[in-house]
């Protein structure tokens, strides 16, 4: 049995990745709040995770983790426990034996289509080859409406249905609707205000945030088999909703992922940071970290990524009943006032990065009872 003795945590947190903490890091410095975070990793990070191969290379275990923000609050915030290397992320995808840029821009039409359109030539070609909907309820009907079948086809269909496990058909518009077209050569993957990787990597900056007195960080440790024994206030949960009230209704589904990792001993493998397969492949992407990190090295290291329906739970399933099963659970979370539920996991929502800075603020203000500013402005 473990056992803290008389200790005493104003807050116990379970899940150190970036919702987990942020928050541990606002209460212990910036309140001065006793804070025990617990993760069942045997490291902090959460899937942000990075560390140094075999061969010395810097590489994100659970798959390339690019930041990017369009929020001031959020970089500066990040910005106390890391510098920053400029970033822009770019991806190409394996289609009809080319690599062409993603997401689809005037370049990858012209390259497909063999044609020389510009930028007014490219809507006056998606326009033709639309198939527009009444009502835009699927994945589907987003890509089909917007850009026809044989984009849809080439680009989307395949690659979501190993995604996913199901056919966009299947799926709330949510997913394909986040994917912009770009009517210009612009070829960068996201157009946020702030991009760029912690020049050290993210697991250092986890490292800064949780260096304080005032926070206790213990992994390899299991939450339930630990609650019962250490004396704390209030808790703030990031792990799966549905696991914390121990699956009353069932279990919410995920699509998970499964990695393989390779080093190669040539200075470059694919000629983009990312490459997606979206068709014949069994896997979706494959990433070549250097470009990521910048790292100068004569090796160079992947990863291959293949979605399962088993493991890590990864990516909450957008469909109208699992958002239903989730309400469920959430009447229950509104039950217990004493436990905070937060993240993707927490939540039952697709967040990015930025987005659980942001969620894991929004929270310490209310908790601190101030300003959300005012609540960053805490030593």
């Amino acid at each position: 049995m473990l056992s803290m003795g008389v200790a005493m945590f104003d807050y116990m947190i379970v899940g150190a990745g970036f919702a987990g903490s942020v928050l541990a890091e606002r209460l212990g410095r910036g309140m001065g709040r006793k804070v025990l975070l617990i993760d069942k990793r045997r490291h902090i990070g959460g899937n942000a995770y990075d560390c140094y191969d075999e061969s010395g290379i810097l590489i994100h275990r659970y798959g390339p983790h690019i930041f990017h923000t369009n929020s001031s609050d959020v970089f500066d915030y990040l910005s106390r426990f890391t510098e920053w290397r400029q970033y822009q992320h770019r991806v190409k995808a394996s289609v009809d034996g080319r690599l062409v840029p993603v997401p689809i821009n005037l370049d990858t039409i012209n390259e497909l289509y063999g044609l020389d359109l510009d930028p007014a030539g490219m809507r006056s070609f998606l326009a033709s080859v639309a198939e527009p909907r009444e009502k835009l309820l699927t994945s589907e009907d987003v890509v089909v409406s917007g850009m026809g079948r044989d984009l849809y086809e080439k680009f989307f269909r395949g690659y979501t249905r190993k995604q996913w496990g199901l056919d966009p058909s299947e799926l709330d518009a949510q997913v394909t609707a986040r994917l912009p077209v770009r009517h210009n050569r612009d070829d960068r993957y996201f157009t946020d205000s702030y991009q760029a990787m912690p020049m050290r990597g993210y697991t250092h900056m986890f490292e800064n945030m949780l260096d304080h007195p005032n926070i206790k960080v213990m992994l390899n440790t299991d939450f339930q088999e630990v609650c019962k024994h250490i004396n704390y206030g209030a808790l703030i949960y990031s792990g799966p909703i549905d696991e914390f009230f121990e699956y009353r209704y069932g279990a919410l589904p995920y699509r998970s992922l499964e990695f393989r990792h390779e080093t190669h001993h040539t200075a470059v493998y694919q000629s983009a940071p990312v490459v997606n397969y979206p068709n014949e492949y069994a896997y979706t992407r494959v990433t070549e970290f250097k470009y990521l990190t910048g790292q100068d090295h004569a090796a160079t290291s992947i990863v291959f990524e293949y979605p399962r329906s088993e493991g890590e739970p990864y990516y909450p399933i957008p469909r109208p009943v699992n958002a239903e099963l989730y309400r469920r659970y959430q009447g229950l979370a509104e039950q217990r006032p004493d436990v905070y539920f937060v993240g993707r996991l927490g939540t039952y929502r697709y967040y990015n990065m930025d987005q659980v800075v942001a969620q894991a603020m929004t929270l310490f203000a209310k908790l601190s009872g101030v300003k959300r500013s005012q609540a960053l402005a805490a030593a």
